[in-house]
């Protein structure tokens, strides 16, 4: 790493992209599009910014054409657990080692939906009948199993003892796909992060029977119990984390650490992260690539305990 004050050697001289390997309207393009707005307002870039969706593949669309630009400062990528847990259950060869760590952005909570109109009131119904069939009830979850989504599916499955390979899982592009599932009912549940779930709470057209988190949200989700509080001891949450391509200059990893740490401190992000029920969460560069390989590690002990490593 270079000295502080270093980033300046480098600088942007054309558009820059944050890609979302997911859908328009997914969780992963709602943080990207965050992320454009701030830096746009505030001025905190002077080349022009654009957001490109990649879907597919588990997020692993997104991947590729991030490392299609190798040693490319003006490529970046929002992504989430999936760039582990893609190599470890064999679903895309690349994983955190093979992209450039930039920044820890926030942390974002699980949330467990089902349609306003479900038979599924709360939590403990959801489970009476996971208990009684791990199959009966229809699930959706983006953008690949494996995923902090499933993740914890599985570990609320198992706590009450189904067996979460026995799960009827349909995998979609977005979240906002799996809520559109969950809403035109084709589906009956969707586990998906939190950012956005709000507006479909307030429109009274879902409900969200719990949340993986340690204590109650904000905002939207503030009458949504924790699973703990019915009884089951499962917190979960994932990640959002700013990487780039594979052989970033020194350079260049200086200039993202710069602007993302100044980011990170800026009101209308930390509203807006608060407002999606998200949780800032800025590390550098150094730290987030520590924390990536600590977290591989973890995860393999996960997916190898779900039978999902390969």
């Amino acid at each position: 790493m270079l000295p502080a004050g270093a980033h300046a050697q480098w600088q942007p001289t054309r558009n820059v992209e944050i890609v979302a390997p997911a859908a328009a309207g997914s969780a992963l393009d709602a943080v990207a599009r965050l992320m454009q707005k701030v830096l746009q307002d505030k001025k905190m870039l002077s080349a022009n910014l654009t957001v490109v969706d990649k879907a597919g593949g588990g997020n692993a669309v997104g991947f590729n054409y991030l490392n299609s630009r190798p040693a490319d400062g003006h490529t970046v990528l929002v992504t989430p657990f999936t760039i582990i847990t893609n190599k470890i259950t064999g679903a895309n060869p690349i994983n955190y080692q093979d992209i450039t760590p930039i920044s820890m952005l926030a942390d974002e909570h699980i949330a467990f939906v089902v349609n306003a109109n479900s038979p599924i009131k709360t939590g403990k119904d959801l489970l009476e009948r996971i208990k009684r069939d791990p199959a009966s009830v229809s699930m959706a979850l983006a953008a690949a199993l494996g995923n902090a989504n499933h993740i914890a599916m599985s570990l609320v499955g198992k706590a009450v003892g189904a067996d979460p390979k026995r799960f009827r899982i349909a995998v979609f592009n977005s979240s906002g796909e799996s809520i559109t599932a969950v809403l035109g009912g084709h589906v009956e549940l969707a586990i998906t992060t939190t950012g956005l779930v709000g507006p479909h709470v307030h429109a009274g057209r879902v409900r969200v029977i719990a949340v993986a988190s340690e204590k109650r949200l904000a905002g939207a989700l503030v009458q949504t119990p924790t699973w703990r509080e019915q009884g089951v001891d499962v917190v979960f949450s994932s990640w959002r984390t700013l990487i780039g391509p594979r052989g970033m200059a020194p350079e260049q990893v200086a200039y993202w650490d710069g602007l993302m740490a100044k980011l990170s401190t800026q009101d209308e992000w930390l509203r807006d992260l608060d407002q999606n029920a998200l949780t800032p969460a800025y590390m550098n560069s150094d730290a987030t690539k520590k924390l990536l390989a600590q977290q591989a590690e973890t995860l393999r002990g996960i997916l190898t305990d779900l039978g999902l490593a390969r």
